[in-house]
């Protein structure tokens, strides 16, 4: 949820009748918390605030903080701690336990996959699906993640520790960490069950004479981090918390991924800006050895940047030169040109262009290829591409309820009020009603007799003395017209839903700005599975302009996207040929701006 930077929409402090409505929020969702521990979370006098914030998805979310930390933050109406609080009280939640190199990963939004989770000799906590759980590291009790079970304990063993097992809703090292003081996780030994301690007991005399390195006490003072172990070490603590029951395939992922993930830990010490500043520097290199040949030269630097920079940054990540020293890709460009390695002119006013590149420069030379791209495809050279490849257009059937007024018609039929039919039941229903009524015109078979229930249902009051008998198809659409429309939207791979209404169609619009410029919105994309974050992206890339996401106006928990200048021709083919959405879901697209005819 917070893997990615989000946007704050308040900050308010919190007064007395809302604290006290807020401990006893946090009483409900965590009964196991005292009264003591409730008044110091949630103090009396100091200092407490309230954030609402959209998440890079678009969600809303509360953020609380006490002591300019975050502390808990909700979302959908459900509480949850952070790992600021869960540091206090760290037995809050059940918690799993995962070696410490896949921290990494759930801070860059990765769920956590059962084959992760280790399973100590006293079993895992019994939890149900949907459980609040916590995620701790091999050897430390302080939690690094905060999640939600996505099956039982029970259905995890039955599936033999295999597939998703939490769906990881806030990390340390995440966006909504670093809000907060950007504080370590404490150290903290791990509990001792009753029979770990016969057990440890039983093991005394051999445990001494291992070297104190080795050993996996659980005494603070004895305690090592299992990051400073050695692999054998490691193996040797897994063996005796009781990891012998873990698939070597499973056990054999920390061995093979521990120079990579040393070479993580190594760039994780550096600050942001020094990442973005590398993450720019390997892109940049990436791009000339592998992408841009001298063909393709004059080249301009906006083409660069969007076409094959970004199609070399790394999945997972993101390029941004505002969070770079160099804060613009012009001055970027400049440090590279003093190091000889490219030339930019400036060909047109304002317009600059790479004219020349020495591909015999050492540091192009000397830069590998990472492996991710080496053996990737021409389909997969862009991440924008690999979306829109898995992006199948959600099936939208319009449905109807029976409303109050419609239940004489229908109640012979076996349906009440709020019965969900489609327009083909509706159909049936009536013709059946009609016949065994036996109200069909006997002078011609086109016409419908209106009986009083007809009359009652289907006209209004001015024309219940006019009105003696309905063609068919007006008896059916003034049936469908007095139903509550409904629509049933089926994604993917998922059950169906059914909404209330009918289905608000992708809204384009072009607004005016200043100095005459002219900007895209686009809006309700989040209605047919389209993270309007990855629209801003692909679009961004295609049409080299500027994209942001933003609040839309009147509409609760959405976002809307917005680009500059006209480019309804660049959405119409994006979304009408490669997400493949039907053009009646569509609403705008004739407002795209008039080609002009050629001399």
């Amino acid at each position: 949820m917070f893997a990615r930077a989000f946007r704050v929409r308040a900050n308010t402090s919190i007064k007395g009748s809302d604290r006290r409505k807020l401990r006893s929020d946090v009483a409900a969702a965590f009964p196991t918390l005292s009264t003591e521990q409730l008044a110091e979370l949630v103090p009396n006098k100091e200092e407490l605030n309230v954030i609402k914030i959209y998440s890079h998805k678009g969600e809303a979310v509360t953020v609380y903080m006490n002591h300019r930390n975050p502390i808990l933050f909700e979302a959908e109406k459900v509480l949850y701690p952070t790992v600021y609080t869960l540091w206090v009280y760290p037995d809050l939640l059940p918690a799993f336990a995962t070696w410490p190199p896949v921290l990494q990963k759930l801070a860059g939004g990765a769920d956590l996959m059962l084959p992760g989770v280790v399973v100590p000799s006293s079993g895992l906590p019994q939890v149900q699906r949907g459980t609040l759980c916590a995620v701790t590291l091999l050897g430390n009790r302080a939690p690094v993640a905060v999640g939600v079970a996505t099956m039982s304990t029970e259905e995890m063993l039955a599936a033999g520790m295999k597939g998703k097992g939490f769906a990881v809703l806030h990390t340390h090292l995440d966006h909504l960490w670093e809000y907060g003081d950007k504080s370590s996780p404490p150290t903290l030994a791990p509990l001792v069950t009753d029979s770990a301690a016969k057990e440890s007991a039983g093991d005394e005399g051999e445990l001494q004479g291992k070297e104190p390195g080795s050993s996996c006490s659980p005494e603070p003072e004895q305690h090592v981090d299992v990051r400073d172990l050695s692999l054998k070490d490691r193996d040797t603590c897994a063996e005796l918390l009781g990891q012998e029951e873990l698939h070597e395939s499973r056990a054999a992922e920390p061995a093979e991924d521990a120079s990579a993930e040393d070479q993580r830990e190594a760039e994780d010490s550096r600050t942001p800006q020094e990442q973005m500043d590398a993450l720019f520097n390997q892109c940049f290199f990436h791009a000339l050895k592998c992408k841009v040949k001298k063909s393709d030269l004059p080249l301009l630097t906006s083409t660069f940047l969007g076409s094959h920079m970004f199609s070399c940054c790394p999945a997972g990540k993101q390029l941004d030169i505002k969070k770079s020293s160099y804060k613009k890709f012009s001055k970027f460009l400049q440090c590279m040109q003093h190091q000889k390695i490219l030339q930019v002119k400036e060909l047109n006013k304002g317009v600059e262009s790479i004219v020349d590149v020495d591909w015999k420069h050492p540091d192009i030379k000397a830069f590998a290829v990472p492996e991710a791209f080496s053996s990737a495809s021409a389909a997969q050279d862009s991440k924008s591409e690999d979306r829109e490849q898995v992006y199948h257009a959600p099936e939208i059937i319009p449905l109807y309820g029976v409303s109050a007024k419609m239940i004489p018609l229908f109640q012979e039929s076996g349906h009440r009020k709020g019965s969900i039919l489609s327009s083909s039941e509706v159909r049936n229903i009536i013709i059946n009603y009609v016949k065994s009524n036996e109200l069909v015109d006997e002078t011609n078979k086109n016409f419908v007799k209106v009986n009083a229930i007809l009359c009652d249902c289907l006209l209004d009051k001015s024309e219940q003395d006019e009105i003696s008998h309905l063609k068919w198809d007006e008896l059916l659409s003034r049936c469908l017209e007095r139903l509550q429309p409904l629509h049933q939207v089926t994604f993917f791979g998922q059950e169906p839903v059914v909404r209330k209404g009918n289905i608000e169609p992708i809204d384009i619009s072009i607004a005016q700005r200043s100095s005459n410029k002219k900007v895209t919105i686009i809006k309700n994309l989040e209605l047919y599975g389209l993270d309007p974050q990855c629209v801003a992206n692909t679009l961004q890339q295609k049409v080299q302009a500027s994209a942001t996401i933003t609040p839309a106006p009147g509409a609760k928990d959405r976002v809307q996207v917005q680009i500059q200048g006209n480019q309804v021709h660049h959405l119409a083919k994006m979304l009408l040929e490669e997400f493949q959405l039907p053009r009646k879901y569509i609403q705008g697209l004739e407002k795209a701006p008039k080609l002009g005819r050629k001399k």
